[in-house]
């Protein structure tokens, strides 16, 4: 088991920066759709439901925070995942909450 060094205030402040721009579900779902590769926005605006402005105003948001990048190919704008942990954070979190709700599913079927 790895040990974990306290942060100073200044790194939380990064890190607590980092959740809140995670802790927007039309932004997770942009993410997510993002697992399969690059998109562009059109494609995104139909993988997740939202409108061209709102899907832009978040992706402006994930690209602020380097959780994407983008690349420009003619008039068309593709987005990608780029930082390699947020994959790899969305399933841990992902798999715990699964694990949880697994358990809380059972629990209920028991008590009946």
């Amino acid at each position: 088991m790895s040990r974990h060094v306290p942060l100073n205030d200044q790194a939380l402040e990064i890190v607590a920066r980092r959740f809140a721009v995670l802790a927007e579900p039309m932004r997770l779902r942009l993410i997510q759709a993002l697992f399969a590769g690059e998109r562009n926005v059109t494609e995104l605006v139909e993988t997740t439901g939202g409108t061209q402005a709102n899907i832009s105003r978040h992706l402006q948001t994930l690209i602020a925070a380097h959780v994407l990048a983008r690349r420009k190919d003619g008039l068309q704008v593709f987005y990608r995942i780029s930082d390699p942990t947020i994959p790899k954070l969305c399933e841990l979190v992902c798999g715990s909450l699964e694990k949880s709700l697994t358990k809380q599913a059972a629990h209920l079927s028991a008590s009946r």
